[in-house]
């Protein structure tokens, strides 16, 4: 019974993922508690750090929330950290869990308009280093008023949208959207040309959540808590973050044109004429079977979002209640009313918004072994006219590992304790403060681990369906990341 019982648990444990793999992990669970009684907390608190990548790195072959989940866990009960510190990070960032919840739900059912729109955008844009151009510019413009997820959100939906819309017509007008991996129908060339060219619209949208967020004070949630602690308003917050943020912006918008052009790092890919057909012929198939009661659907949806994002800009709530009326205005103009229509909304983002809530008790374990102090104590001991490119180096750096909202967090209490004590001035607690936004918002675009919007974009349905893994994300983003983080520092040694 015993011989048969332990072949059954290893071939159930952690289901279809590689063998290696679940050794690896197995490894991990069984070395840190080891770790942690040789070395202590501090250096196996790094090495869970380093672990915990490793399971988003390996997002396709094992969803991270089981694997980072049992290491979370094991951090608990070795004692790295504890319940109360994890149910206090969690708190601090409620607005965020919110958000996910409802908001990405929103936009699930205003998936229709938003398909329609972005059809339009795209079959009516021939050249795709404008098309490339544009989608990041608009996610900058929309990430500098609303917030980077939602926007996140926004993008892909429309990628799967396209995606389901080809193979559905490919597949001879399937209706079957469970099966959207199928390729026995699919021109392969096409189809792997079609991946590419989706590849590399949702990276160009995701950066430019990144060079919008850092403009103004509501563009991440890390610029309100900055502003809080700083004392800024909005206008204030923009102005102070202009030298850096504006430069940084040009400079990202030249890079997506380049890297269109050129085909570098994964770009490049252009929509062929067999792909263009089939979206052309559903567009106009849509378009000619669509009746009143179709029109009024889009009308309701197209009025939610001029609510959503009046809602958003104004900050009459927080976000993710904004969502939810979203949710409940399309929802019950449009007659969806059963239970279970209305729960496919909530599939994409619950499972991330768990896997956050895993993230955070890593967040909670860095916060408790004081991993980052080290670190900011040698900063803060530099000559004051180094310290902001120091800090803007440290920031990024630490971002491009943990959580850039967790990362802003240490570093501007710190900073804001040297102001009250004494040890710093108004003038170099301002320069410093813009250091961090910006550290924390612009070098973070080298991984999926510094930014939320990255990260879900690696963990949502249409990552493996364009095959883009955590590696391939690392890749795509590396000349972002160059001239983002060498630009951003040399605004901030030059004009701050």
């Amino acid at each position: 019974m015993t011989t048969a019982l332990l072949p059954a648990l290893a071939h159930n444990f952690l289901g279809q993922a590689p063998s290696w793999y679940k050794r690896t992990i197995v490894a991990f669970l069984v070395l840190n508690p080891l770790l942690f009684w040789l070395v202590g907390p501090y250096l196996t608190g790094w090495i869970l750090v380093i672990e915990f990548i490793f399971t988003l790195a390996m997002a396709l072959k094992c969803y991270p929330l089981l694997p980072g989940g049992l290491l979370a866990i094991e951090a608990l009960m070795i004692g790295m950290t504890t319940p109360d510190a994890l149910y206090r990070e969690v708190l601090a960032n409620f607005p965020v869990i919110l958000l996910l919840m409802f908001m990405v739900a929103g936009i699930y059912f205003m998936k229709d308009l938003l398909l329609v729109t972005f059809t339009r955008l795209i079959l009516g844009v021939r050249s795709k280093s404008l098309l490339g151009l544009l989608f990041c510019f608009v996610a900058a413009l929309l990430s500098a008023f609303l917030d980077a997820l939602t926007v996140t959100a926004v993008i892909i939906s429309v990628a799967v949208g396209f995606y389901g819309v080809y193979h559905k017509v490919a597949s001879s007008g399937s209706q079957d959207e469970t099966n959207l991996e199928s390729e026995d129908v699919l021109h392969r060339a096409h189809l792997e040309q079609f991946r590419a060219f989706l590849r590399s619209l949702l990276m160009h949208g995701a950066v430019g959540t990144a060079l919008g967020g850092v403009c103004t004070l509501v563009g991440e949630p890390q610029n309100l808590l900055i502003a809080r602690v700083a004392d800024w308003d909005f206008v204030e917050f923009f102005l102070l973050m202009a030298p850096v943020s504006m430069p940084v912006l040009t400079a990202g918008l030249m890079t997506c044109l380049l890297l269109e052009k050129t085909g570098w790092f994964g770009y490049g890919a252009k929509l062929s004429r067999p792909v263009r057909r089939v979206l052309e012929d559903f567009s106009r198939a849509e378009q000619a079977k669509r009746r009143m009661p179709q029109k009024a659907a889009l009308g309701i949806q197209a009025l939610a979002a001029v609510l959503l994002v009046l809602g958003l800009a104004l900050h009459v709530a927080e976000v993710g209640f904004i969502g939810l009326m979203v949710i409940i205005l399309v929802a019950s103009f449009n007659g969806i009313t059963d239970e279970h229509q209305i729960g496919k909304a909530f599939q994409e983002a619950l499972p991330f918004t768990a896997l956050l809530v895993v993230f955070f008790a890593i967040v909670a374990v860095i916060h408790e072994q004081h991993l980052f102090s080290p670190i900011i104590r040698a900063v803060l001991e530099l000559p004051a006219e180094s310290q902001p490119s120091m800090f803007f180096l440290a920031n990024g750096l630490l971002s491009m590992i943990s959580d850039n909202v967790f990362v802003a967090t240490v570093y501007i209490s710190e900073i804001k304790q040297s102001l009250d004590s004494g040890a710093i001035s108004r003038e170099q607690f301002e320069r410093l403060a813009v250091a961090i936004n910006t550290g924390t918002n612009l070098p973070s675009v080298a991984t999926p681990n510094g930014q939320a919007a990255f990260l879900f974009l690696l963990t949502s349905a249409i990552a493996p369906l364009v095959r883009l893994s955590y590696g391939r994300m690392v890749v795509m983003a590396l000349p972002y990341t160059l001239v983002l983080g060498g630009v951003g520092l040399f605004a901030v040694s030059t004009w701050i």
